[in-house]
């Protein structure tokens, strides 16, 4: 279904449920239409069942219908056996402590030890549905249901940037320093969003996540950008 969204958009509607195979197809639609605009096309903005369609309507007669017509083209297009077009990109992430507050929380819900936690959490590999909340957020999914966990009922005031957390069946990365009611894990020390570049995000819709768990003294290390030996 297609729905108009003020004068300048329309949302795409792809199903109803929050899930990988309705997620895979946002991102293919969104990723063929910025490879293929059409005539007046701005951007394509993918998420969980949903792709909103920017456009010039000025460039149009009709701007709705035909705008529609060539969304349902390009979704007549769209192959099950084409593979979404994104990179596979390493996060390390120093879990517990400081840097993940809530870990034990998060354990104790589920009633496993911390390190279970841990391990579940790295041993997937996610997909980014979609970039949101905050400039950079990646909502992933992917996550082991066995450490699926209720936001916080009162969020934080403050969530530094880099913090990991899972919310529900979600876990994604706080780009910035911002309020928050996700469960804190961990923390990365790597950079996700570069306001000052052209492509001002680490990670975009279609790219692989695979999180790997680093000490304290190695987030230290990566933080200050050298190595022990060079000390």
């Amino acid at each position: 279904m297609i729905f108009p969204l003020g004068d300048g958009a329309v949302i795409v509607e792809l199903g109803d449920q929050m899930n990988e195979k309705v997620s895979e197809q946002a991102i293919k639609l969104a990723q063929k239409l910025e490879q293929q605009p059409f005539p007046g096309f701005i951007e394509a903005v993918p998420a969980y069942t949903t792709v909103t369609v920017f456009y010039r309507p000025e460039v149009f007669d009709r701007a709705f219908a035909q705008v529609s017509n060539y969304i349902q083209k390009a979704m007549k297009q769209l192959s099950e056996q084409h593979p979404i077009q994104g990179r596979t990109i390493k996060i390390p992430v120093c879990y517990g402590g400081t840097f993940g507050p809530d870990l034990d929380e998060v354990a104790h819900y589920h009633g496993l030890p911390p390190e279970e936690v841990i391990e579940r959490h790295t041993n997937h590999t996610y997909t980014v549905a979609f970039l949101g909340f905050s400039p950079g957020f990646p909502f992933l999914l992917g996550l082991d249901p066995a450490i699926a966990t209720p936001r916080k009922s009162t969020p934080r005031t403050r969530v530094p940037a880099g913090s990991v957390g899972i919310a529900g069946q979600q876990t994604g990365i706080y780009p910035v320093e911002s309020p928050g009611g996700w469960q804190i894990i961990g923390r990365t020390p790597l950079s996700l969003f570069f306001p000052e570049k052209e492509q001002p995000t680490l990670i975009r819709p279609g790219d692989r996540i695979i999180f790997q768990p680093i000490s304290e003294k190695e987030f230290h290390v990566i933080v200050n950008g050298f190595k022990e030996d060079d000390e």
